[in-house]
């Protein structure tokens, strides 16, 4: 695993996604408690920044069409979206947050 630093923590709000750039791929870092997630930042159904939306309840919303992501999984949960985004691993090191961009959780190549 090559992990990258992607933000500070401190940077990463509670109710919504911070948007970065890991290598080549664009990543929304999003919290839910005290656990850190790291997705791929575009929705799978209108190629729109998941970091744009708001985060509840373990899920990330789309801010155009309202399809929900799971944090965790990177699965829909509300349509119009049926497609899941890639789930990266991330590590918590100290104050800052490092992801890992070249393995998925999922399964799920990023677009």
């Amino acid at each position: 695993m090559t992990f990258e630093r992607a933000c500070a923590l401190a940077d990463v709000p509670t109710d919504e996604a911070l948007g970065v750039t890991v290598g080549e791929y664009d990543v929304a870092i999003a919290r839910d408690g005290d656990e850190v997630f790291a997705l791929q930042d575009q929705c799978s159904h209108a190629a729109v920044s998941l970091s744009e939306g708001e985060v509840a309840d373990g899920a990330v919303e789309c801010w155009l069409h309202g399809s929900c992501f799971e944090l965790r999984t990177g699965k829909p949960t509300h349509f119009p979206a049926t497609e899941p985004v890639a789930t990266f691993p991330v590590e918590v090191r100290g104050d800052d947050v490092y992801v890992d961009v070249e393995t998925t959780l999922n399964g799920v190549k990023p677009a």
